[in-house]
Order: C-alpha cells, then sequence, then structure tokens
C-alpha cells in the first residue's frame, strides 16, 4: 500500500485549514506562476509539441499493454548486467530488502537521490528502525528533512517555504546532523545552495551506501536513467560502492529508441528546461568504474491494481514532471499537504485512490479535490485525461456507498431529483412549488441569495449555507417557463400539418 502521511484529515478538512495561511498561498502562488512561464516559453519552441506528446503517450501505453513481457526482459537484461533483482509486492518487502542491504554491508547511514518511490514506501523511517540514518541530497528535500516538514510538490517539495525560511531552518538544523551553516549565512539562493553543498559534500565523500529511484528503466538494455538539476543525483551515482535503485515497473520502456521523446517531454515540463543538466544512465556495474554491488528493487506496491483500471491506468504513464501541480487552481491555493500523500496534486488525486483502492475516507475524498477544469490534461506531456480518471473514481467512491445503510445527504438528493424529473406533473408540481418558495424568501430577505447567510437566514434549517458560501444561489422565479407558456400562449390552437 502506499505511504500516506500519519494523522493527515481528508483533503476537505485539510485544505481548509491551508487556505487559511496566507503565507503559504503567497510562496505557491509565486512559485507556480514562474514554473509556468517558463514552461510554456520553452514548450512553444518545439515545432510539433502535440505530436511529441502523442509520441511520449504511445510509449507508455504500449510497455503497460505488455508489461509483463517487458518487466521480464529488463530483469534479464539487468542480470545479465551484474545488477541483484529484487521484486517487491508492497512497500514493507521493498523497504526490508533495502535494510538488509545496508545492514550486511555495516553501514550507520546511506545516501540518497530524490525518489517519490522512496517517500512513497517510506523508506527513511523504515531504515532509522534499524539505525542507518538517510540523507536527503537534492536541495528541496534537504530543506524538508532539516525541518521535519513533509514535501508539498513533486518537483521542488521545498515550494511550500520561502528563502527567509529557509536561511532559518539551515542555521538551526544543520549543525545537529553534519557540517554547521556558516554564521553569516544570508537569504541569497546562490549563498543557500552553497551552504547546502558544503554541507552534503561530507556526506557523499564517506556514503558507502547510496540509494535512487529512476525515471525510466530500459529493457532491452537494462539501462535506468535518472534526470536532474543539481548533480546530487550523479554524486550518489557515482561514489558508493553499493548503490540500491527503487523502480516502480511502470517505469520500464521497451527500447533505448523510446527514450527519445521522453527525454525532451520530461524536462520541458517540469523545470522548464530544454535539456536537463544531468542525464545519468547505468546498465548493471562497469569493473573499476561506480558502484560494484548494484542492487534494482522493482516495486508494485498497488500498481498491478491502477493497471487492471482500464480508465485509470493511463496513470500509470505519469513521468513525474508535475506540470499539472503548476497549472491547477486547487493545488496552487491548498498546497500538496492538503492530499495527505507523496503525490500530490491532480496526478495524485488519481493515483492514490489507483494504488490503494476506495473505502478509506482521505482516499475517497480525493477524486473530489478538483474543479474539472481541464487544464492538467492540456499540459501533461503523456497525455493522462486526469478529469476523466477523476469523473470514473468518482463514481467508484459512489457505488462504494450504495449499500450503505444509511444514504449520504447527496445520495438521497440525487434520488429525490430522479423522482421529481422522471415524470412530467411531479416536476410541474415542483415548479410551482419553487416559485412559492421563491416569494416567500424574496418577502423575508429582500434580494437574492448570493451567500449561506441569506440563505439560513429567511430558511432555518434549510441545510444549503454550506453550499452557498461559496456559490449564488438565484432566487427560483415566480413563474416557470412551463406557467409563462399556459398562461400566454395555452389558449392557442396548434396549427393543421
Amino acid at each position: 500500500m502506499t505511504g500516506t502521511f500519519v494523522g493527515m484529515p481528508a483533503f476537505p478538512t485539510a485544505a481548509r485549514s491551508a487556505l487559511g495561511d496566507t503565507q503559504l498561498r503567497h510562496n505557491l502562488a509565486h512559485a507556480t506562476e514562474v514554473i509556468r512561464s517558463k514552461r510554456a516559453q520553452v514548450v512553444g519552441e518545439v515545432e510539433g509539441w502535440e505530436d511529441l506528446r502523442l509520441a511520449g503517450a504511445a510509449v507508455k501505453e504500449a510497455a503497460l499493454l505488455d508489461l509483463d513481457v517487458q518487466l521480464e526482459r529488463l530483469e534479464a537484461s539487468l542480470i545479465a548486467g551484474g545488477a541483484i533483482v529484487h521484486w517487491a509486492r508492497d512497500a514493507a518487502e521493498a523497504c526490508r530488502t533495502i535494510a538488509e542491504v545496508a545492514t550486511a554491508h555495516g553501514v550507520d547511514e546511506v545516501v540518497k537521490v530524490t525518489s517519490m518511490a522512496t517517500a512513497e514506501i517510506g523508506l527513511n523511517d523504515a531504515l532509522a528502525t534499524v539505525g542507518v540514518a538517510a540523507w536527503e541530497t537534492d536541495l528541496a528535500e534537504l530543506i524538508v528533512q532539516l525541518a521535519h516538514d513533509l514535501p508539498s510538490h513533486i518537483l521542488v517539495p521545498a515550494i511550500h517555504r520561502n528563502r527567509a525560511e529557509v536561511r532559518e531552518i539551515f542555521l538551526r538544523e544543520m549543525a545537529a546532523v553534519g557540517r554547521p551553516a556558516p554564521a553569516g549565512l544570508s537569504d541569497e539562493p546562490a549563498v543557500l545552495a552553497a551552504a547546502a553543498r558544503e554541507h552534503l559534500r561530507e556526506k557523499f565523500l564517506r556514503a558507502k551506501v547510496a540509494v535512487s529511484g529512476a525515471n525510466f528503466a530500459v529493457a532491452d538494455t537494462g539501462t535506468l536513467v535518472v534526470v536532474e538539476s543539481e548533480g546530487n543525483g550523479r554524486m550518489c551515482l557515482t561514489l558508493p560502492e553499493v548503490l540500491v535503485s527503487v523502480v516502480g515497473i511502470e517505469k520500464v520502456v521497451p527500447t533505448f529508441a523510446d527514450l527519445d521523446p521522453l527525454l525532451r517531454l520530461l524536462p520541458r515540463s517540469s523545470t522548464g528546461e530544454r535539456m536537463n543538466p544531468y542525464t545519468s544512465m547505468w546498465s548493471g556495474v562497469s569493473p573499476g568504474d561506480g558502484p560494484q554491488e548494484v542492487h534494482v528493487v522493482l516495486l508494485d506496491n498497488g500498481r498491478t491494481r491502477a493497471l487492471a483500471d482500464e480508465v485509470g491506468r493511463q496513470a500509470l504513464r505519469c513521468i513525474r514532471c508535475s506540470a499539472c501541480l503548476n497549472v491547477c487552481p486547487v493545488y496552487e491555493r491548498t498546497g500538496g499537504h492538503a492530499y495527505g500523500s507523496v503525490y500530490p496534486g491532480p496526478i495524485g488525486a488519481i493515483l492514490n485512490p489507483l494504488l490503494k483502492g476506495t473505502g478509506e475516507p482521505r482516499t475517497d475524498s480525493l477524486p473530489y479535490a478538483s474543479s474539472l477544469c481541464g487544464t492538467c490534461f492540456e499540459v501533461c506531456p503523456v497525455r493522462i485525461d486526469i478529469p476523466e480518471v477523476l469523473v470514473h473514481l468518482r463514481s467508484k467512491v459512489v457505488d462504494s456507498h450504495r449499500a450503505d445503510r444509511v444514504p449520504k445527504a447527496e445520495a438521497t438528493a440525487m434520488r429525490a431529483a430522479e423522482h421529481v424529473l422522471s415524470d412530467h406533473r411531479r416536476f410541474a408540481w415542483a415548479e410551482r412549488l419553487a416559485g412559492r418558495g421563491g416569494r416567500l424568501i424574496e418577502r423575508f430577505s429582500g434580494r437574492r441569495l448570493p451567500d449561506g447567510r441569506a440563505a439560513a437566514g429567511p430558511i432555518p434549517g434549510l441545510g444549503i449555507s454550506a453550499w452557498t458560501d461559496a456559490r449564488d444561489l438565484p432566487i427560483p422565479p415566480r413563474e416557470s417557463f412551463r406557467a409563462w407558456w399556459t398562461r400566454t400562449r395555452g389558449s392557442e390552437k396548434k396549427p393543421r400539418s
């Protein structure tokens, strides 16, 4: 099962709290606007961007539809290259395997490349239980770790922090876990980056074991690929003696040539760059060069469940670019923590329920964390139709509650609407009743109903204030169209044909 932030409430409650944090909203609005602008500029330079999206989607879809064959090819290629392959059905198996590798080498620390998969399985906490400290080496992940915080974004985990906050975190926390921050540390980005570099370098140089994920895994060559912007990944992938890579089974692509569209789509969609500064590739063990013991953990953890969903399986195409987060009006106002998982934003709203299944309140709330505006689909480099999957998952949540002994208010309202709308006589009766109710409301309020306070005043207990607090609710007209037609045209005879 995927990891969920322990103690986090369901999305509506968490989002309400986040909306009250003005600093958080300012940080998110500024950061996402910058990333959106950079992406739009570099995407606009590519002639035939839509064709490139189609090509990337086709590569991922073909691999998913033939996943069992491609995974067996990948395993054979990795073993031929000198890697040791482990299969992990869930988070517990994956963490146990990695802990066994670390303890077998007698280490008390590992360095990590940024990896959503390792965050998903809760690896850092699992290693801590066996006395092994896992050090994050990506700058944003380092900020989150030092702050004893949680990531809020796929690409920029510390997007909810500003540079003044980062300075305070470095000054307060670095000394306790390694090289301290310089005494005169300023909040200039270059100065903060330099402090992080000095802090991490001693960890790189002494680490014996490293842990990574992989952006892609090539079946026919056994090549794993990591793309990054800072160089910390390259340090982790080349300096330690032992490397353990945790790879979600959906990351496989059939051939090396299939990397072509994906490596052109990913940097433009994620960091707004034409290409990533560092693209590292390795295939098993190379004698005398890099790690001399390589382990690859192929992780399921709900992915076969998602694959079985014919509508939802397209979410497994995701290449973790975060473009959907950066354009989402809901994410921009609530941040990633409200989603209660390492996968936030629109992709998290579909990926988490697909991996875990329905039936848990926090997971069931996620498909509703969207306005269905469709912008996420428009920017997705591999054309995941997130709105389609959201609606599909909403239907699953509704279906899962059909047998409830006490139906929800929404279900009761829909059944009542079905009863009224299915018969013209009942509908006409409802129109007349609504018109009389409208006149009653006008008499007491003297105006339309723009918010819940007005609705709750004249008719206490109506139960619509939560809905109308954020929406306009017009007063029903005094006379329906049907009544107007009968009054003005009812006496006219129908023309003969």
